[in-house]
């Protein structure tokens, strides 16, 4: 009897570490908030800008994304567009 609920309480522990494994993943990496004209930006620190603008050689407008962290230190991340850098290519 004493090594299942030994056994029980291994099985718990490790789903709670699977969890917070999780939670913590979901707090590193925010949920992506798309940019439009007039969105107030608390940016403190800019952490990432992704560099979309050389997809596909195409001259158009892509998304890129900027990863920033506000003042009160929470991180963001913002998607806007961009025209692509093949435009600029003769």
């Amino acid at each position: 009897m004493k090594n299942i609920a030994a056994l029980a309480l291994c099985g718990f522990s490790f789903f709670a570490l699977v969890s917070g494994a999780q939670a913590a993943d979901n707090a590193a990496s925010p949920a992506v908030t798309e940019y439009t004209y007039g969105t107030k930006l608390d940016i403190a620190k800019v952490v990432n800008v992704s560099d979309s603008a050389n997809v596909d050689n195409v001259c158009e407008v892509v998304p890129a994304n900027m990863t920033y962290i506000d003042h009160q230190g929470q991180r963001h991340t913002v998607e806007y567009r961009i025209m692509s850098n093949a435009c600029s290519q003769s």
